[in-house]
């Protein structure tokens, strides 16, 4: 399963619809996730994208992997399960 992605070097204002939006134009996102830290509720820098298909997931990382958003570069790749 490939189809779920890591994003990182999110800029701090960017919100869950944000990054959705931002995907939208690879396939069908599934889900996008900002993670935000429970203790100061801002945005940790990074969030998981979901797409529909593993194609469309590496459409994504291929279109998006160190583009700009918000003036910083992202990183888009394959998520890697929990250790």
């Amino acid at each position: 399963m490939k189809n779920k992605l890591f994003v990182g070097s999110l800029p701090y204002a960017v919100t869950d619809q944000d990054l959705a939006s931002l995907f939208a134009a690879h396939g069908e996102v599934v889900s996008a996730k900002v993670i935000i830290d429970t203790m100061s509720n801002r945005s940790k820098g990074f969030g998981f994208v979901e797409m529909a298909t593993d194609e469309q997931a590496q459409a994504a990382i291929e279109a998006l992997h160190e583009s700009d958003m918000m003036g910083r570069n992202i990183m888009v790749n394959v998520a890697r399960p929990k250790a």
